[in-house]
């Protein structure tokens, strides 16, 4: 039987790739932004941010239950749309 310092070094492992995809994540967001802000858009995008869901929600297989799930991602978008809109307001300072 496999000890609980096993199955901790596992989520460790884990972590570590969830910070690196959401620091990524966070980085697409501004590129996005950078497009944003030459358009004229802003920045919250309902539509999108639909579809964002719609796509996780299509994708879990569980253990988590869509609403757990659902609760998560509208943390990170939140999250990216943030900094989307600093970094967009930064460089409008910068101009």
């Amino acid at each position: 039987m496999e000890n609980i310092e096993h199955w901790r070094n596992k989520i460790d492992a884990i972590d570590r790739q969830l910070v690196e995809l959401l620091n990524e994540r966070a980085r697409f967001a501004d590129e996005i932004g950078k497009i944003k802000e030459q358009l004229g858009m802003e920045a919250y995008s309902p539509k999108r941010e639909k579809e964002v869901l719609d796509n996780i929600m299509r994708h879990n297989t569980g253990p988590l239950n869509d609403l757990a799930l659902r609760r998560l991602f509208e943390r990170i978008i939140d999250e990216s749309r943030k900094l989307e809109r600093e970094a967009m307001s930064e460089r409008k300072k910068q101009k």
